[in-house]
């Protein structure tokens, strides 16, 4: 990352091992390990941003979460933020619970207290309606909270009363590093702690339960923890971002959730103690325990996975009115599909083949594969929405009959929640509960206690972007009774020389209640006498040098009074004034580049600032939306290493932003921005002939075509065998640059065209195929070479000499794959059918029926040769045999000619072009 780690001499087994010494240093200035925070896209949503790959959903993306650093006092004095005009429905009132410098996850204790997770490692607890300022736990020197990691996760146990368990899922700084993509990259863990009666967490309390699930590439760690009705504990574990084992295959292209062996891309599912539940779907002498090195032999599968194949499963939620463990996973999608899947134990919901209901990348190849478990329900991006966060069911009897048992999801980057509600048909309708979020837009939910009953909590991170605090809010509902006002409260000028007369507007305040006039309670902090005024505004002029916070409160018509929103006033002393000196305004950027951030600031009071009031941070704009990438971190010429965009479709969309804060004595800041661009290259991919299709990441061009890339940015590219417009079969032959059929480019640095060539070939000689005058692969038989398999036959005979009842039929030889990645292999048949490929048995429905078609999947890689063999019988009657496949960028179609290849032998006819009737 650029900065530099003092060597630990601790113990990594354990945070109290840790916690004494991990420091990040910046020449100029030391901090705690990232004393900032974060943000998620989909963590980050800022996090998740680095995401980078991400999440695309914008926290892609996630989204996005933002974050800066705030002071210690922000805790308690926080720099207000304009809230979005949000829109609630009548009965149910929206009000702020706590500022918190990004909140990544909470939990309530039987006894009410709340437990607030903030991703740059603080436990905090909010009890007797008031923030505790001082944390349980803090953990900022042991983890890394650069990208979407950090202290991602809570859980209570449900036995809590008596053993005072708390579980937390978090990035540890296993390497003194922070590193991405590399072998030095942190890990996640789940570990369990004791919390005291009097709110502390004792670090020598910790149990590691799950170590070393990877980290790549700082994104998709998810990170969700609770407890079942059958009192397991859950976990949510993303893909990583990047593949683990190749740093090249990133969003759509990494694989990483289609390992078994490995816990990423999975739900897990332990016990209180770590150990595995006798009911976990998979164990065995295929199995092996993976919470050691999170991940076992290749072959085997984790004992911890209960399910698997998710992208980036952010939050799941337990259903509190199900008799049993029911919950929902919602998983952030990549280009097209935001999804809700219902955990299941064994269920493979498809990523990195599947997307949503669809194959990846696709809103047209739609249905269910084989072996593979459909979403409950899922929204394309089309719709505005892209980047599902956190989720929670409504429990019976605290919300009217309309919402009663309902599920409420948040999306982040268009700012809403939503109500999913099942149908009578089996199917869900989804409607919106509250709107107009913005950055404030939601990322974890969950019911809790409140004045006797429950309310929907949630948290934010959009004011720490602005320059505030993410937010811990309340949504209740009161029916008909008066809702309070909202006060919201700006001043200008906020700092100045003494006597200081600042303007105050409450114009942006705001009761829910129609028809409510408004009266406004003025404090201005500094002894003076409160002020009341039906007016929104009013003037005040401090006569004495100091730093005052003043407050406004508003009451309506009823009574009610609104949370007091509070603004900083300084008199007496005016901002510092940063300037960015490196980079410069002018510079470009290469994937990879050590970048340095140098800069300086001057204040009227206190003269040169040292380093150790600057503070710096890195934004990734993506599109719509921003990830935080590298967190808040103190001093002067700090260094990081420039990203990549997060996909192909990033590269034109995507900058960096360079933001310097100045801290002057008397603890004023002033902030300073500036882009950092990439340096863009134009690269050009051809074939000869023309218009045959490339591989390029994942993604399939159909040639000519131009990309703009980043400089170094590495494309993954491949050439494959395929047929072009007019169905005659290419291999592939060279690449212009000497490659093999795939391999990586490194994007140059000037415009550069590369060019892969084909030749024509004869089409494939189809299967050999082996008719038997008998069912049974017995008696006379009639041997060819069938160019495809797609008979029907009808009542008639299938082949000289073969009687046209009671015959059987062996077709056998290689398909060669033209993709890679997860296949769909269908066979229609009327009757008995039998299949294997690359030795695995994928179909076998070996009994008299009528047409009936059957699927089986199986990953294969493109360009290789796979032994396959299909096995046929009729009865009597009308006789059908049809061998078809199907792949995320490929439609189902009969498997072609140019894709088979007969076992030679005895007694080979010419090739056989059947009559399809």
């Amino acid at each position: 990352m650029g900065e530099r780690f003092a060597k630990s001499r601790c113990h990594h087994s354990s945070i109290s091992a840790t916690m004494c010494c991990t420091s990040i240093t910046a020449a100029g200035g030391q901090s705690p390990i990232f004393r900032s925070h974060h943000r998620d896209k989909r963590f980050k949503c800022a996090r998740l941003a680095m995401l980078l790959n991400i999440a695309r959903s914008p926290w892609v993306l996630l989204l996005v979460l933002l974050w800066i650093s705030i002071s210690p006092s922000a805790l308690h004095l926080p720099v207000p933020i304009a809230r979005s005009s949000s829109t609630l429905p009548a009965d149910f009132t929206d009000t702020l619970v706590a500022n918190i410098p990004s909140p990544s996850a909470l939990a309530f204790t039987p006894d009410d207290r709340m437990l607030i997770a903030s991703q740059q490692g603080k436990l905090l607890v909010y009890q007797g309606g008031k923030l505790l300022s001082t944390p349980a736990l803090d953990l900022a020197a042991a983890i890394c909270t650069n990208s979407e990691r950090g202290l991602l996760g809570i859980a209570v146990d449900p036995a809590f009363a008596t053993n005072q368990f708390v579980y937390l899922y978090y990035t540890f700084n296993k390497h003194d590093a922070c590193e991405r993509n590399t072998s030095k990259a942190p890990v996640n863990r789940v570990s369990r702690f004791v919390l005291s009666a009097s709110n502390r967490i004792d670090a020598e309390t910790e149990q590691v339960l799950i170590d070393n699930i990877l980290s790549p590439n700082g994104n998709h760690n998810a990170g969700d923890l609770h407890f079942g009705k059958d009192g397991y504990l859950y976990i949510s574990v993303g893909d990583g971002g990047c593949d683990y084992a190749a740093s090249t295959r990133c969003a759509g292209a990494n694989d990483a959730a289609r390992d078994q062996h490995v816990l990423l891309g999975k739900i897990l599912r332990i016990t209180r103690d770590g150990n595995i539940p006798s009911s976990n779907p998979f164990q065995g002498s295929d199995s092996a325990r993976c919470h050691l090195n999170g991940q076992t032999d290749k072959g085997k599968k984790c004992q911890e996975t209960f399910a698997w194949g998710l992208r980036n499963p952010f939050r799941i939620a337990f259903d509190p009115n199900a008799a049993d463990t029911r919950f929902f996973i919602n998983d952030v999608g990549q280009n097209v599909w935001e999804e809700i899947n219902q955990g299941k134990a064994g269920a493979d919901y498809g990523w990195n083949d599947r997307e949503g209901h669809c194959a990846n990348g696709s809103a047209t190849d739609c249905g269910t594969a084989a072996g593979m478990t459909n979403p409950i329900y899922d929204y394309n991006h089309s719709s505005g929405c892209q980047s599902i966060t956190g989720g929670a069911f409504v429990p019976h009897g605290i919300w009217p009959s309309l919402y009663d048992g309902a599920y409420v999801f948040g999306d982040y980057v268009c700012g809403k929640l939503f109500v999913l509600k099942p149908t009578s048909a089996g199917g869900y309708t989804r409607s919106e509960l509250l709107t107009g979020l913005g950055v404030n837009s939601a990322v974890t939910l969950t019911f809790g206690p409140h004045a006797g009953t429950q309310a929907l909590y949630y948290t934010t991170y959009g004011g720490s972007y602005a320059g505030g605090s993410g937010q811990v809010r309340r949504i209740t509902y009161t029916g008909t009774a008066n809702r309070p006002p909202a006060a919201q409260l700006t001043a200008a000028p906020t700092a100045g020389a003494a006597p200081l007369t600042v303007n105050f507007s409450a114009s942006g305040s705001s009761d829910p209640d129609a028809g409510d006039t408004l009266t406004f309670l003025w404090n201005f902090g500094d002894g003076s006498p409160a002020r009341e005024t039906t007016s929104a505004t009013t003037r005040y002029t401090y006569a004495a040098v100091g730093t005052y916070t003043a407050t406004l409160t508003v009451r309506d018509p009823h009574g009610a009074l609104s949370e007091p929103a509070p603004v900083r006033i300084d008199a007496g002393n005016s901002p510092p004034q940063p300037t960015i000196t490196s980079p410069t305004t002018s510079a470009r950027f290469a994937v990879g580049q050590l970048m340095t951030l140098r800069g300086s600031a001057t204040d009227a009071q206190d003269g040169a600032l040292p380093s150790s009031a600057l503070s710096w941070q890195v934004l990734l704009h993506h599109a719509d939306h921003i990830h935080p990438f590298l967190p808040a971190t103190q001093g002067n010429n700090v260094t990081f290493t420039a990203p990549g965009p997060e996909d192909l479709a990033a590269t034109t969309t995507s900058y960096l932003e360079i933001v310097l804060t100045a801290t002057d004595s008397r603890g004023l800041t002033n902030v300073v921005r500036q882009p950092l661009r990439p340096r863009l290259v134009d690269v050009t991919f051809n074939t000869q002939p023309h218009g045959l299709r490339l591989d390029v990441n994942g993604t399939t061009l159909v040639t000519p075509q131009t990309l703009t890339s980043w400089e170094k940015y590495a494309l993954n590219v491949r050439a494959f065998a395929q047929a072009d417009a007019s169905g005659q079969a290419m291999r592939f032959r060279s690449w212009s640059d000497g490659g093999a059929a795939a391999h990586t480019i490194v994007t140059p640095p000037a415009a550069t065209t590369y060019t892969a060539f084909f030749t024509a070939i004869e089409a494939g000689p189809g299967l050999r195929a082996e008719y038997f005058n008998n069912s049974d692969f017995t008696g006379a038989k009639a041997t060819r070479t069938d160019a495809t398999v797609n008979f029907n036959w009808g009542t008639g005979v299938p082949a000289p000499g073969i009687d046209p009842d009671t015959f059987s039929v062996r077709w056998s030889g290689r398909v060669l794959a033209q993709y890679s990645g997860s296949y769909t292999f269908y066979t229609t048949s009327d009757d008995g059918v039998r299949l294997w490929v690359n030795g695995e048995k994928l179909i076998d429905s070996w009994t008299n029926q009528g047409p009936t078609e059957n699927s089986g999947t199986i990953r294969l890689e493109a360009g290789k040769q796979y032994a396959i063999r299909m096995e046929f019988y009729d009865d009597v009657g009308a006789a059908v045999a049809r061998l078809a496949w199907s792949h995320a960028q490929q439609a189902k179609q009969i498997i072609p000619q140019s894709q088979l290849v007969a076992q030679t032998g005895p007694g080979a006819w010419k090739v056989f072009m059947p009559l399809v009737r």
